[in-house]
């Protein structure tokens, strides 16, 4: 049984959440809730809260599956569109430079052992 759950335009640079990402793939679900408790990383509640949705789907879609066989199979973290957080800094000579805001999409899947 596979679950998935996605946060998208999440507000974090996706090279910041794909270190959280790296980190918990492959391992079980519940381990990688409990690597994330205490990880001070940035991304890393927003990464909890996506594995806490997948686990919550898996649950919904059946409800006799044995939740803690579930592991993180595929997370992937994918750069989002930049659109509405372009900022502008003033620089010298009355030029200015673009301010990139980082967007995410991350998605996870879990499945059984």
């Amino acid at each position: 049984m596979i679950s998935k759950a996605s946060a998208m335009y999440a507000r974090i640079s996706p090279r910041k959440a794909r270190v959280v990402a790296d980190l918990v793939r492959g391992k079980d679900a519940g381990e990688a809730l409990q690597v994330l408790e205490y990880l001070r990383k940035s991304a890393a509640p927003i990464v909890k809260k996506v594995i806490e949705s997948a686990i919550a789907n898996a649950r919904q879609l059946s409800p006799d599956a044995d939740v803690d066989s579930l592991f993180v199979s595929r997370i992937t973290v994918d750069k989002g569109p930049n659109r509405n957080m372009r900022r502008w800094r003033p620089r010298a000579m009355g030029r200015a430079t673009k301010i990139v805001k980082g967007v995410s999409h991350i998605q996870i899947e879990l499945d059984e052992r």
